[in-house]
């Protein structure tokens, strides 16, 4: 019981700076996207892009910028790993291989920050600097443009589809939103002991009498960014447990605090810009009970490890690192899977049966709680919607949301989103132990070696980016498997929600009637849980079944 007073501590901090900072943020966001003021940093922007930031654009239109945008992105950083070894500030590391280089640009591109490759001996300055850190910026922006096109979409009638335009979004997210925060929270972490340097490879005398190649670099600023944009992209290969990028436990629990702020501050943006902040609200207690259990189930799994070693540590404190400890290792590890941040300042694989599978669990949730920058807020928004449909189904009542009709062309969009991810995991799984250069990667056997492999395209399908770390996945094989679940992943629900919101923005907002299931009420709440639950553990209960369950009873 020593060790669950630190655990209450930690978790009673970053819910009290939450409660503080998410309806502040939740204000300042609604503001950003509602505004008809632009910046003169953003007048500049525009010209430079040569776009019009005032065209309200159709949703097909929005749609294409936003995967045209994305298509650039990719191709030009697939570009700078093809050609590292030709750049400045190379630190003389070679080109990255072609599939690396695909994989390495999906990954950042589709905000998943997948890495196949230890950071500190494989990407130099420039690329981390000019191409990872700027992906970290600008695929953050793009879900939360979509996000707000969605929620625009609620929120207007009779726009003939049109949700807003997509380059103002991109632009204001960036330049309003990521970038502030970060410079201050790079501050933070550098004060605090995180590096900010273009120092190259050093060898350094360890204290045993060895020797160490230490490799610095802009740590903090590219730490920061991975956090608040829930990318999860480390510089080093231990990511955040290593002391450059999370030197203290106070850096520890502001780093968790970072990837949780926008999530949830995204939900109370939208019950502001649909004119209703009770709306909000209830998706922020959805989006808060999920992870609270998340936490709660981790963590007990965590310090009540089973086993001789675990009983006398206090803990099961394998993988994990010292400096934190497994109560923060397993907040840690459950804010970083219910965001789609991907960030780790423990090894995974290390976790017990129980909380590795409550971490898979988490992304196989759809990362709802509270999600990733945007994601998050549209999919728990579509998972509203199914609970609006199933409930009207039930009671006979009207199934409406926000006064929009939601009719089978509606409910085609939502099913087809539902299903796309669950799709692409029992897929990539398939694919994975039937194919031999498949089975190849994977270190272990047994119910262990599936939960790798099915980790493996869990994260990368649900754009997280965290990993067992038994999986062998730097192979052609896996690269490119694992870039298409990715690609696919982050690209094909965003399509579908923008569909959707032009179906409900070209609608007439109708006034609830009594036959109009409430929608902020605790019922609500309880009702849209309890289907996201049920949702996932249909879909995914057999294939678990087969992993962590079974590693659990044995």
């Amino acid at each position: 019981m020593s060790s669950l007073a630190p655990a209450l501590g930690q978790i009673a901090v970053l819910v009290i700076a939450l409660a503080i900072a998410v309806p502040l943020l939740g204000r300042y966001l609604a503001h950003v996207y509602t505004s008809t003021k632009h910046l003169a940093v953003e007048r500049t922007s525009y010209r430079f892009l040569r776009v019009d930031p005032d065209a309200d654009q159709h949703w097909k239109t929005y749609a294409m910028s936003a995967l045209g945008f994305s298509l650039v992105s990719l191709l030009l950083l697939y570009a700078l790993g093809r050609l590292q070894d030709h750049l400045p500030l190379s630190l003389g590391f070679a080109a990255l291989p072609s599939d690396g280089a695909w994989n390495t640009a999906v990954s950042f591109v589709a905000n998943t920050n997948w890495q196949w490759y230890s950071g500190e001996v494989t990407i130099g300055h420039l690329m981390q600097m000019s191409g990872l850190t700027v992906q970290n910026f600008v695929s953050a922006a793009v879900g939360m443009a979509v996000a707000a096109a969605f929620a625009r979409g609620l929120a207007r009638s009779l726009t003939d589809g049109r949700v807003g335009n997509f380059w103002s979004d991109l632009v204001r997210g960036t330049l309003r939103v990521l970038l502030p925060i970060s410079a201050v929270s790079a501050i933070v972490l550098v004060s605090f002991g995180a590096i900010q340097n273009l120092m190259g490879s050093r060898t350094v005398e360890t204290l045993s009498g060895g020797t160490q190649v230490i490799t610095g670099g802009p740590v903090a600023s590219q730490e920061v960014i991975k956090q608040l944009g829930t990318n999860g992209g480390g510089f080093y290969n231990v990511n955040s447990a290593h002391p450059f990028e999370n030197p203290t436990p106070f850096t520890d629990i502001f780093q968790i605090f970072l990837m949780l702020l926008i999530p949830f501050a995204m939900a109370w943006a939208f019950g502001l810009i649909v004119k209703d902040r009770r709306q909000g609200v209830a998706i922020l207690s959805v989006m808060t009970l999920l992870w609270g259990a998340a936490v709660a189930l981790l963590t007990w799994a965590e310090m009540a490890g089973p086993g001789l070693a675990p009983h006398a540590a206090g803990g099961a404190m394998e993988g994990k690192e010292v400096r934190f400890g497994e109560a923060a290792s397993s907040l840690f590890a459950a804010s970083t899977t219910g965001t789609s941040t991907g960030a780790v300042n423990s090894m995974h694989d290390s976790l017990t049966a129980p909380g590795g599978g409550v971490a898979m669990f988490n992304m196989m949730l759809g990362e709802i709680a509270p999600g990733g920058v945007g994601s998050g807020l549209y999919g728990v928004l579509m998972l509203a919607i199914v609970t609006v449909f199933l409930s009207g189904l039930m009671v006979g009542r009207t199934p409406e949301y926000l006064g929009k009709k939601i009719g089978q062309r509606e409910i085609v969009l939502v099913a087809l989103y539902v299903l796309a991810t669950p799709v692409l995991v029992l897929t990539g799984i398939a694919v994975a132990i039937t194919a031999s250069d498949g089975l190849a990667g994977l270190q272990e056997s047994g119910p262990h070696g599936l939960s790798e492999a099915l980790y493996a395209v869990t994260s990368a399908a649900n754009n997280n980016g965290s990993a067992f770390g038994g999986l062998t996945s730097g192979t052609p094989f896996w690269n490119t498997l694992l870039g298409l679940l990715m690609l696919l992943g982050r690209f094909l629900p965003m399509i579908f929600v923008l569909a959707l919101a032009g179906r409900f923005a070209s609608q007439k907002r109708l006034p609830l009637g009594a036959g109009t299931l409430p929608t902020h009420s605790p019922l609500f709440v309880t009702l849209l849980s309890g289907v996201a639950l049920v949702v996932v553990g249909l879909t995914y209960v057999p294939v678990l079944a087969l992993g962590p369950i079974v590693e659990s009873l044995s």
